[in-house]
């Protein structure tokens, strides 16, 4: 990576943490209003969720691994995987906490939790690091809009302080996608082919990591494709905002059949909500996977 372009990824984390640090930062202790936490009833969907959500950001050591195996010598990437990873495990954090303090699951249930979660490991869905940028972007968008849904459920069911907690955590992952989406504009303009290339690889094959990685996962696949993550939704609320984002439409995405240039590498991802988006004919195919 040439210097120009480190400097352009320095301007834009600093930007990014300037406005974490004056407009963002939250405490899952003192700024969820617990007070308030009915625990009379329980919710089987919205505590199975919130469970499984907790469980993929438990994965948190092998994400920040794999991001500084990649970008550990590059100065603006790196400082931001130290920062979105001190954002990410409050994450987990506080769905833990809404899960014990909801008396919808007991402490020995959520260590027990972990230990299943532990025992697997995340391996990296993509080989370059430009395509870890890019699934870096759609992971996180993708995140938000569910999250975002969880919020709306929560809502409609009553669940305000759950609402709560989602409304937080979407406001991180929005950010961070925002983040991300500089990045790969930057890209953009050092490569465009190349980066083009890249971008139309990983949004046909992109996966999250659910699925392989978390226990009775046909279940959770299940419980989370019923809130309405699917092919439709993920084109309009993760494609589509994409490529609007970069300044891009459908038609400036490489077909699936041409040649890769010679800096693209890659392999498919795996995950929960598999999404095939095809140029110019179909839409995408769910599979399985987040």
């Amino acid at each position: 990576m040439n210097r120009e372009l480190r400097e352009s990824f320095h301007r834009e984390y600093m930007t990014f943490f300037e406005n974490a640090e004056r407009t963002r930062r939250w405490n899952p202790v003192n700024d969820i209003d617990w007070d308030a936490l009915d625990t009379s009833g329980t919710d089987l969907q919205l505590a199975t969720n919130a469970e499984t959500f907790c469980g993929v950001e438990m994965f948190l050591p092998d994400y920040l691994n794999t991001h500084l195996e990649l970008f550990g010598r590059n100065y603006a990437q790196a400082w931001f995987a130290a920062n979105w990873g001190y954002e990410e495990s409050k994450h987990s954090l506080v769905l833990r906490e809404y899960l014990r303090r909801s008396g919808q699951r007991t402490e020995e249930q959520l260590h027990d939790y972990a230990d299943t979660i532990l025992a697997k490991r995340w391996e990296r869905p993509y080989a370059s690091p430009r395509e870890m940028v890019i699934y870096g972007m759609i992971q996180e968008l993708t995140t938000f809009v569910v999250y975002r849904s969880q919020r709306t459920l929560a809502i409609d069911t009553g669940h305000s302080v759950l609402a709560d907690i989602y409304r937080l955590i979407g406001r991180d992952e929005m950010a961070h996608t925002r983040f991300y989406q500089r990045m790969v504009a930057l890209h953009l303009d050092e490569d465009r082919a190349g980066t083009l290339h890249d971008l139309a690889h990983v949004l046909r094959t992109f996966r999250m990591p659910a699925e392989q990685l978390l226990p009775d996962a046909e279940a959770r696949t299940d419980l989370m494709r019923s809130t309405g993550i699917n092919g439709r939704v993920y084109l309009r609320d993760i494609v589509a905002p994409t490529l609007a984002a970069l300044h891009l439409t459908r038609h400036d995405l490489p077909g699936p059949k041409q040649p890769p240039p010679a800096t693209a590498q890659g392999t498919e991802a795996s995950g929960f909500v598999a999404q095939r988006l095809v140029s110019g004919t179909t839409g995408p195919t769910t599979d399985r996977k987040e």
